[in-house]
């Protein structure tokens, strides 16, 4: 799949057509030739701090998926910002008020033709605004489960998942593939591993160029078994900088990296846009910077997991058992004291920059 990287600074863009949208305040760089490519879609990750939400334009349509924290107003901003006044599709991916905060404002302030949730309920007063919302303006309702799918103009929605609600609401996000063209995106909100492989022994084709990474790049989601049969070339998680959460897990960044994506956060980069002609594909972002190389993006060799140790260049399920066997360390350097890590490999995990020495 073709594609480009473009920076943004301080400017949104948006689809020219697809809804009356501002202009750019000043041109993007073009740096080849695949910056002139026209795009009919753009999908928004956009920046809302510690929560998701995702608008994805296309040919006149609009779908958005979750809409923000609850304490925010950053997600009806940015729509209000680029000119959206219709949302053909508003899903809220589970009841947390991390995805759903907003969403009673949206129903209420734009034009929402229907609203998806998955149908587990929450004693909260964001999801309860959020009925109420719903129920007010007389907007379409619906609970989608795997297997169904649904077009909305050259839109194909594939729901991932659930099969089934049991009131498990993170696990349980409803979890969908999109396909414009050839350009195939995943988005799972926050489910989990055990939830990641559900699909994939359902055999469906997860197969897609863009990820968004489950559960704001927590360990919680995205297991290797699920980036294998995404196989995606770019990856991309929505956190808030600085998170009491500690998302992304450096884990899940190296993990992504090591099946071959690129990886981008809100919390580093911003907002971050796919533009695609349904063909090929760029990646426009507001700030430049390397997610995966942020701030305290580390795996503490004292106190990791096996799991997490395994990120590391070089280490396998054998080494890092012997890591933990022999820990503490007090520099990276000691890692050649273990029989078989050898200076070589101690340089190639200095040069990955992912282990660190906790404090």
């Amino acid at each position: 799949m073709k594609r480009i990287v473009l920076v943004l600074m301080a400017v949104i863009w948006a689809i020219s057509g697809c809804q009356e949208t501002k202009e750019p305040e000043q041109p993007v760089e073009e740096k080849t030739d695949q910056a002139k490519m026209e795009p009919t879609l753009k999908v928004h990750y956009i920046d809302v701090g510690q929560g998701d939400a995702t608008l994805v334009e296309f040919d006149g349509h609009a779908i958005l998926i979750d809409a923000g924290h609850w304490k925010s107003t950053q997600a009806v901003d940015y729509l209000k910002e680029i000119g959206i006044t219709e949302i053909d599709l508003a899903v809220g991916t589970h009841p947390d008020a991390d995805h759903i905060g907003q969403l009673a404002q949206v129903i209420g302030e734009f034009n929402v033709d229907e609203v998806w949730m998955p149908g587990n309920t929450s004693t909260s007063n964001t999801y309860l605004n959020v009925m109420q919302s719903i129920d007010a303006s007389g907007t379409d309702y619906y609970e989608p489960r795997a297997g169904e799918v649904f077009d909305i103009g050259k839109m194909e929605i594939e729901v991932l998942y659930p099969e089934e609600i049991t009131g498990a609401a993170n696990e349980e996000s409803i979890s969908m593939k999109l396909a414009y063209g050839d350009v195939r995106f995943v988005f799972t909100g926050d489910a989990g591993v055990k939830e990641e492989q559900w699909m994939i022994d359902s055999g469906t084709d997860l197969q897609a160029e863009i990820l968004h990474l489950g559960h704001h790049g927590s360990n919680t989601s995205t297991g290797k078994a699920f980036l294998e049969a995404v196989s995606a070339e770019i990856a991309i998680y929505s956190a808030g900088a600085d998170n009491s959460y500690g998302h992304p897990h450096a884990e899940v960044l190296a993990a992504a990296e090591n099946a071959g994506a690129e990886v981008y956060g809100t919390d580093v980069n911003g907002t971050v846009i796919v533009e695609s002609d349904g063909d090929s594909y760029r990646i426009v972002t507001e700030r430049e910077g390397v997610a995966a190389e942020g701030e305290n993006r580390c795996i503490n060799i004292n106190i990791a997991s096996s799991a997490e140790l395994q990120q590391i260049a070089g280490v396998g399920e054998a080494y890092a058992a012997e890591i933990m066997r022999m820990r503490p360390f007090d520099t990276i350097d000691e890692l050649a004291d273990i029989k078989g890590i050898g200076q070589g490999t101690v340089t190639a995990i200095k040069e990955q920059g992912l282990a660190c020495i906790g404090e």
